[in-house]
């Protein structure tokens, strides 16, 4: 997906050099969203020039400089200044009021090049320009209607109808209108009454200097608030923002697709919701409601009514979003499962007395267990390593539970339309909480009348706002594109929550203790794990120059073995497959021989004869073998010398998954490294998949 990044001082002086590096760092801070092109605007240096209308109207400045590339963010750093010394623009100049907009771009229509990357322009003097995450999916009908009204394209992308259309209704209301007022708010809304699809967007024009616009559906969006004065109250309305309008109280205000590129500015935020559109002017924020309904059958440019919003805090400190003494993120991100599991877990872990038994405490659940408990059955839905997470929880809550657990791949549900019942429990697993194919199938469940619970890392974010309850998996903030330390804390919070359902049968009392001892040894665990390093590495440097691998795996740890190839492939761009070991005869047997590495996980559970057979039998067929075991059972997976062996920490069987996923996230690191890709952005893909 791309990213999104704005920023508007007011009443704060800042020079041009200073706004540039500002929408460049922030660019930097999402470049995991899209790495393939961007782009800014930024204003020339003239400003509005008074006119002398009785009615006090101006005249537009200058078109809107806007500068675009190519590649990575420093591509486009590079080429900026090249322009800035070519074309002697005074990058000390200084603005006590100015609108920028920035774009990190992840290719969906059109390939990387200049006139693709964003902001996209509504033409010759860029009269509106426009950043966009998100697909128009009607984009194709407003072009026809658009070059039937002289406009002329110049890009491949769905993004271009918008300032176009942004131009078309502004100019249709002057010529409507006269000399009343159209305001820019006026305008985006009715460009969002013809739009179709999911879209972040920020608007800027010369019409209407120093203000942008902003409004979303269906992708994320966040405004943050920096006063110069001190923050007194987290919880200050928008009303009471508009104080300051009237005594001018400098301010500087952001918009961004991610929190991470607000963080290091402000900590007072406010998480748009879908159909708000945001309007900042004079220093003053100013909110509306877009009724999509209401706005079909409105006659003219619509008024709407604005609504107030409370900002909250970001629970995040800058710190996370260094890489610190590490060269990857994805690197650090393993290396802080320990702590990001321990955060997972703190406050949920009850761990009982003499007279009180262990428990867990989910408050987002607690209200809702009894329904949960009566489900016909409880459907898990997630896409990617998300649903992987899921996978591996599923046998715990089908044990404690007693209710049927099935398993359903968002995009699949959704092109099946498969059944979903009001008697139905759905848990959407997603990192982001904002991936368009598990919204898209959390919007199928609401109107079936299903429970719809949420799993998700990011407070705010339309899984959690939209859910009817859930839980916040409390890892932190995850940059690398490959997710690590959100998988692990997936799987930890779905244990905890198999017991707290399971809760209320004496008969599973022994095996749910012994689960919460696991889980608060954890860590620790995982700390021993993370010692296999250089261990991961060594055999990196055998796999380097191989083109495929298998994974086996059975039981809790089929979702480790689609979960330990999904890293490989994704990162690198190795073909890797994981298999379920009971299908090993079905076909997959027959790739078998004494070139192709097979790493086949064989730690202590129910499953373990059965893996112990399948290492026998690929034996057999000469296969190259790696197998995964607990420590102290080398003998137990082959003779000495028969294969290769890692051994792992062993813990309760239900959270094993947790253990075995660690050394494959070190070998995908380490193939990565040796391979020469980038391990934090894998070519193709981006972080959060808020696209179709």
């Amino acid at each position: 997906m791309c990213g999104i990044f704005a920023y508007l001082n007011y009443n704060v002086p800042r020079e041009r050099r200073f706004i540039l590096e500002l929408l460049f760092n922030g660019l930097r801070r999402l470049e995991y969203r899209g790495y393939d092109s961007s782009g800014i605007s930024i204003d020339s240096d003239d400003g509005p020039v008074e006119t002398s209308s009785t009615h006090g109207s101006r005249r537009p400045p200058p078109p809107p400089l806007v500068f675009r590339q190519e590649g990575k963010i420093e591509s486009l750093v590079r080429s900026v200044y090249q322009e800035a010394d070519s074309t002697d623009l005074n990058l000390e100049g200084s603005f006590s009021v100015h609108a920028g907009i920035a774009h990190t771009r992840w290719a969906t229509h059109g390939v990387p090049s200049p006139r693709n990357s964003h902001p996209q322009s509504s033409g010759a003097g860029n009269e509106f320009l426009v950043v966009h995450n998100g697909i128009i999916t009607n984009y194709e009908v407003l072009k026809e209607t658009l070059i039937r009204h002289g406009f002329n394209f110049e890009s491949d992308t769905d993004t271009e109808v918008i300032p176009k259309l942004a131009k078309f209704v502004f100019d249709e209301a002057k010529a409507g209108e006269g000399e009343q007022t159209v305001t820019f708010s006026q305008v985006v809304i009715e460009v969002m009454r013809h739009l179709e699809g999911a879209y972040a967007l920020i608007f800027k024009s010369p019409h209407y200097p120093n203000e942008l616009v902003a409004c979303k559906r269906g992708s994320p969006l966040l405004l943050g608030v920096k006063e110069s004065t001190k923050d007194t109250d987290s919880g200050m309305s928008f009303h009471d923002l508009k104080f300051p309008t009237m005594n001018g109280q400098p301010k500087e205000l952001f918009f961004s697709s991610d929190a991470n590129a607000l963080v290091e500015h402000t900590k007072r935020v406010l998480v748009i919701e879908d159909d708000e559109v945001v309007h900042l002017k004079d220093g003053s924020i100013s909110i509306l409601k877009f009724d999509y309904d209401k706005a079909k059958n409105c006659g003219g440019l619509p008024r709407l009514s604005s609504v107030q919003r409370a900002l909250s805090n970001l629970e995040m400190e800058v710190e996370q979003i260094k890489k610190g003494n590490y060269e990857h993120y994805m690197q650090k991100e393993i290396h802080e499962q320990p702590e990001s599991l321990r955060t997972t877990m703190r406050g949920r872990l009850i761990c009982g007395d003499s007279s009180k038994a262990k428990s867990v405490l989910l408050g987002g659940l607690k209200d809702h267990l009894r329904t949960i408990r009566r489900s016909r059955r409880i459907v898990f839905i997630g896409c990617g390593t998300s649903y992987n997470a899921a996978l591996a929880a599923r046998p715990f809550l089908e044990e404690l539970s007693g209710v049927p657990v099935t398993m359903e791949l968002a995009s699949d549900l959704l092109d099946r339309q498969g059944p979903i019942y009001r008697e139905d429990t759905a848990v959407f697993v997603s990192q982001s909480g904002e991936t368009a194919d598990t919204l898209l199938a959390l919007q199928y469940a609401t109107e079936n009348g299903a429970l719809c619970v949420g799993i998700t890392n990011t407070v705010g974010s339309a899984i959690a706002r939209n859910t009817h309850c859930g839980v916040h998996i409390n890892a932190g903030c995850e940059i690398g594109v490959a997710s690590t330390k959100a998988y692990t804390s997936q799987i930890a919070v779905m244990a905890m929550m198999a017991l707290a359902i399971g809760d209320d049968t004496t008969s599973s009392q022994a095996r749910r203790e012994a689960v919460i001892d696991g889980l608060f040894d954890l860590p620790n665990k995982v700390r021993e794990a993370l010692k296999l390093d250089n261990e991961m590495k060594d055999l990196a440097k055998l796999l380097m120059d191989e083109q495929s691998l298998l994974m086996f795996g059975r039981g809790y740890n089929y979702a480790t073995a689609l979960e330990g190839a999904l890293k490989v492939k994704e990162v690198a761009l190795m073909h890797s497959e994981g298999i379920l070991a009971g299908e090993m005869k079905h076909g997959p047997l027959a790739l078998v021989d004494e070139t192709l590495p097979i790493i086949v996980i064989a730690t202590h559970d129910t499953c373990f004869s059965k893996q112990q057979s399948v290492i026998q039998q690929l034996h057999a067929r000469k296969g190259r073998l790696i197998v995964m075991c607990s420590k102290g059972a080398a003998q137990l997976v082959g003779p000495s010398g028969s294969c290769r062996v890692i051994e792992v920490p062993q813990v309760e069987d239900c959270l094993q998954p947790v253990i075995n996923i660690v050394p494959l996230q070190l070998l995908a690191y380490h193939l990565t490294v040796l391979r020469g890709y980038n391990v934090d952005q894998p070519r193709n893909l981006a972080k959060s998949v808020t696209t179709q």
